[in-house]
């Protein structure tokens, strides 16, 4: 059983800066890539900035220069540094990951979704 547990949500004023914290738990043989999602109310939830488990980053344009991914692979845990916060990044904040477990067959890996984290951006 794998989890994905989320932190670091809250309320900002614009301009401010968070930092979210996404750990992954259980039996987990490795973590290929994590990455972060948004989904603001009435919009489709949209890829935010990945990850790969060599360190190679991806970063949506409306993030790019203002928002950092970065992961500690010995503790499965990937974190995104929101600076210069818009009113407009406001959403809830998924963190998403895919990680193998093994298994009788071998290692398998699957995708996993955190809870969610909201993230309200005070104009």
């Amino acid at each position: 059983q794998v989890q994905l547990v989320e932190s670091g949500g809250g309320l900002v004023q614009a301009g401010g800066s968070l930092r979210l914290s996404c750990a992954a738990s259980g039996s987990i043989f490795s973590a290929n890539a994590m990455g972060w999602y948004r989904q603001a109310p009435g919009k489709q939830r949209e890829l935010v900035s990945s990850i790969s488990n060599g360190g190679r980053t991806n970063y949506a344009d409306s993030v790019k220069g203002r928002f950092t991914i970065f992961r500690d692979n010995a503790k499965n845990t990937v974190y995104l540094q929101m600076n210069s916060l818009k009113p407009e990044d406001t959403a809830v904040y998924y963190c998403n990951a895919e990680i193998g477990t093994a298994q009788p067959m071998g290692v398998m890996y699957y995708d996993y979704w955190g809870q969610g984290t909201q993230v309200t951006v005070s104009s």
